[in-house]
Protein backbone atom coordinates (compact mmCIF):
# COMPACT_ATOMS: atom_id res chain seq x y z
CA UNK A 1 0.00 0.00 0.00
CA UNK A 2 1.09 3.46 -1.08
CA UNK A 3 0.25 5.33 2.35
CA UNK A 4 2.06 4.57 5.90
CA UNK A 5 2.37 5.72 9.32
CA UNK A 6 6.11 6.84 10.14
CA UNK A 7 7.04 6.55 13.83
CA UNK A 8 7.16 9.86 16.24
CA UNK A 9 10.43 11.42 15.85
CA UNK A 10 10.68 11.39 19.84
CA UNK A 11 9.22 9.34 22.70
CA UNK A 12 6.00 9.87 23.64
CA UNK A 13 6.37 11.78 26.80
CA UNK A 14 8.78 14.06 25.28
CA UNK A 15 6.24 16.87 25.51
CA UNK A 16 5.25 16.40 29.16
CA UNK A 17 4.30 18.41 31.06
CA UNK A 18 2.25 20.56 27.99
CA UNK A 19 1.15 17.43 26.05
CA UNK A 20 0.45 13.87 28.26
CA UNK A 21 2.43 10.58 26.91
CA UNK A 22 -1.62 8.81 26.88
CA UNK A 23 -2.37 11.11 24.62
CA UNK A 24 0.25 10.91 22.37
CA UNK A 25 0.21 7.31 22.13
CA UNK A 26 -3.39 7.20 21.39
CA UNK A 27 -3.26 10.12 19.01
CA UNK A 28 -0.31 8.72 16.84
CA UNK A 29 -0.48 5.01 17.09
CA UNK A 30 -5.22 4.95 17.04
CA UNK A 31 -5.72 8.23 14.95
CA UNK A 32 -3.43 8.37 12.64
CA UNK A 33 -2.93 5.02 12.19
CA UNK A 34 -6.95 5.01 11.67
CA UNK A 35 -6.58 7.72 9.34
CA UNK A 36 -3.45 6.34 6.71
CA UNK A 37 -5.48 2.69 6.73
CA UNK A 38 -8.90 4.38 5.43
CA UNK A 39 -7.18 6.08 3.56
CA UNK A 40 -5.61 3.26 1.44
CA UNK A 41 -8.92 1.75 1.96
CA UNK A 42 -10.24 4.46 0.24
CA UNK A 43 -8.00 4.63 -2.77
CA UNK A 44 -8.20 0.98 -3.23
CA UNK A 45 -8.64 -0.14 -6.94
CA UNK A 46 -8.60 3.58 -8.04
CA UNK A 47 -4.96 3.72 -10.07
CA UNK A 48 -4.49 6.70 -7.41
CA UNK A 49 -2.80 5.00 -4.71
CA UNK A 50 0.78 5.92 -5.66
CA UNK A 51 -0.29 9.26 -5.24
CA UNK A 52 1.67 11.81 -3.10
CA UNK A 53 -0.57 12.94 -0.04
CA UNK A 54 -0.13 16.85 -1.94
CA UNK A 55 -1.12 15.67 -5.44
CA UNK A 56 -4.16 14.44 -3.34
CA UNK A 57 -5.15 17.69 -2.15
CA UNK A 58 -4.47 19.89 -4.59
CA UNK A 59 -7.18 17.80 -6.26
CA UNK A 60 -9.17 16.62 -3.50
CA UNK A 61 -12.80 18.18 -4.74
CA UNK A 62 -12.75 15.09 -7.22
CA UNK A 63 -12.06 12.85 -4.51
CA UNK A 64 -14.94 10.84 -2.39
CA UNK A 65 -15.03 12.14 1.26
CA UNK A 66 -13.00 9.25 2.55
CA UNK A 67 -10.10 10.60 0.85
CA UNK A 68 -10.63 13.77 1.97
CA UNK A 69 -10.93 13.10 5.32
CA UNK A 70 -8.68 10.45 5.44
CA UNK A 71 -5.94 11.55 3.53
CA UNK A 72 -6.08 15.24 5.43
CA UNK A 73 -6.09 13.61 8.70
CA UNK A 74 -2.69 11.84 7.00
CA UNK A 75 -1.06 14.76 5.90
CA UNK A 76 -2.30 16.89 8.85
CA UNK A 77 -1.31 14.67 11.44
CA UNK A 78 2.05 14.08 9.65
CA UNK A 79 2.62 17.43 9.54
CA UNK A 80 1.78 18.58 13.00
CA UNK A 81 4.23 15.76 14.75
CA UNK A 82 7.12 17.47 12.61
CA UNK A 83 6.16 20.85 14.10
CA UNK A 84 6.31 19.66 17.70
CA UNK A 85 9.60 18.88 19.72
CA UNK A 86 10.43 20.05 23.34
CA UNK A 87 13.60 21.35 22.03
CA UNK A 88 12.80 25.24 23.36
CA UNK A 89 13.49 26.90 20.04
CA UNK A 90 12.58 30.07 19.14
CA UNK A 91 11.81 31.96 15.80
CA UNK A 92 15.07 33.08 14.06
CA UNK A 93 16.28 34.49 10.70
CA UNK A 94 13.91 34.98 7.74
CA UNK A 95 10.42 32.91 9.25
CA UNK A 96 11.50 35.60 12.22
CA UNK A 97 11.75 38.78 10.37
CA UNK A 98 8.73 37.55 8.26
CA UNK A 99 6.68 36.75 11.52
CA UNK A 100 7.05 40.56 12.82
CA UNK A 101 6.65 42.42 9.66
CA UNK A 102 3.15 40.81 8.93
CA UNK A 103 1.46 40.14 12.80
CA UNK A 104 4.02 42.73 14.98
CA UNK A 105 5.64 40.05 17.26
CA UNK A 106 5.53 36.57 17.64
CA UNK A 107 3.05 36.84 20.73
CA UNK A 108 0.74 38.93 18.04
CA UNK A 109 1.00 35.78 15.82
CA UNK A 110 0.22 33.10 18.54
CA UNK A 111 -2.87 35.41 20.17
CA UNK A 112 -4.12 35.17 16.03
CA UNK A 113 -3.20 31.39 16.08
CA UNK A 114 -4.97 31.12 19.60
CA UNK A 115 -7.85 32.67 18.45
CA UNK A 116 -8.65 30.81 14.54
CA UNK A 117 -8.07 27.73 17.29
CA UNK A 118 -10.58 28.92 19.96
CA UNK A 119 -13.69 29.77 17.73
CA UNK A 120 -13.51 26.74 15.09
CA UNK A 121 -16.52 25.77 15.70
CA UNK A 122 -16.88 21.35 16.40
CA UNK A 123 -12.96 19.65 14.94
CA UNK A 124 -10.77 21.09 12.83
CA UNK A 125 -7.30 23.28 12.43
CA UNK A 126 -5.73 26.76 13.17
CA UNK A 127 -2.52 27.10 10.66
CA UNK A 128 0.35 29.27 9.83
CA UNK A 129 0.78 29.25 5.87
CA UNK A 130 2.53 30.82 3.12
CA UNK A 131 0.58 32.09 -0.22
CA UNK A 132 2.41 34.29 -3.02
CA UNK A 133 5.01 34.75 -0.80
CA UNK A 134 3.41 36.20 2.45
CA UNK A 135 2.61 34.87 6.04
CA UNK A 136 -1.04 33.92 6.03
CA UNK A 137 -3.09 32.39 9.60
CA UNK A 138 -6.66 30.58 8.64
CA UNK A 139 -8.37 27.21 10.14
CA UNK A 140 -10.01 24.47 8.22
CA UNK A 141 -12.71 22.18 9.70
CA UNK A 142 -12.29 18.66 10.02
CA UNK A 143 -9.70 17.17 8.47
CA UNK A 144 -9.60 20.04 5.84
CA UNK A 145 -6.17 21.97 5.16
CA UNK A 146 -4.67 25.11 3.07
CA UNK A 147 -3.40 22.47 0.50
CA UNK A 148 -6.83 21.34 -0.76
CA UNK A 149 -8.76 23.17 -3.92
CA UNK A 150 -12.07 23.42 -1.48
CA UNK A 151 -9.89 25.36 1.33
CA UNK A 152 -11.06 29.07 1.82
CA UNK A 153 -7.02 29.98 2.26
CA UNK A 154 -5.01 28.26 0.07
CA UNK A 155 -1.15 28.10 0.72
CA UNK A 156 1.61 25.64 1.77
CA UNK A 157 1.14 24.99 5.93
CA UNK A 158 4.11 25.39 8.05
CA UNK A 159 2.74 25.24 11.31
CA UNK A 160 -0.92 23.32 12.11
CA UNK A 161 -2.76 23.13 15.32
CA UNK A 162 -4.72 20.17 15.93
CA UNK A 163 -7.88 21.13 17.97
CA UNK A 164 -9.56 17.81 17.85
CA UNK A 165 -10.82 17.02 21.18
CA UNK A 166 -8.47 13.85 20.41
CA UNK A 167 -5.67 15.64 20.78
CA UNK A 168 -6.22 17.38 24.05
CA UNK A 169 -9.25 16.40 26.16
CA UNK A 170 -7.63 13.62 28.48
CA UNK A 171 -5.29 16.50 29.87
CA UNK A 172 -7.40 19.51 29.15
CA UNK A 173 -11.08 18.14 29.07
CA UNK A 174 -13.46 20.88 27.45
CA UNK A 175 -10.69 23.94 27.87
CA UNK A 176 -9.23 24.22 24.55
CA UNK A 177 -7.65 27.85 25.34
CA UNK A 178 -5.67 25.85 28.35
CA UNK A 179 -4.07 23.23 25.27
CA UNK A 180 -3.67 25.91 22.85
CA UNK A 181 -1.93 28.06 25.23
CA UNK A 182 0.41 25.13 26.16
CA UNK A 183 1.28 23.99 23.02
CA UNK A 184 3.50 27.18 22.16
CA UNK A 185 5.96 25.47 24.47
CA UNK A 186 6.56 22.76 22.39
CA UNK A 187 6.76 23.88 18.97
CA UNK A 188 9.89 22.93 17.03
CA UNK A 189 10.59 26.17 15.11
CA UNK A 190 13.43 24.69 13.64
CA UNK A 191 11.73 22.87 11.53
CA UNK A 192 8.58 25.68 11.10
CA UNK A 193 11.66 28.02 9.66
CA UNK A 194 12.72 25.02 7.46
CA UNK A 195 8.89 24.59 6.07
CA UNK A 196 8.96 28.28 5.67
CA UNK A 197 11.85 28.40 3.63
CA UNK A 198 11.02 25.81 1.09
CA UNK A 199 7.36 27.11 0.82
CA UNK A 200 8.86 30.07 -0.13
Amino acid sequence: MAHSLHALPYAFDALEPHIDAQTMQIHHDKHHQAYVDNLNKALAGTGDEDKTLEELMANISAYPMAVRNNGGGHYNHTLFWSILGNNGSKPTGDLATAINETFGSLDALIEKMNTAGTTRFGSGWAWLLVADGKLHVSSTPNQDNPLMDVAEVRGTPILGIDVWEHAYYLKYQNKRPDYLKAIWNVINWDEVAKRYKAAL
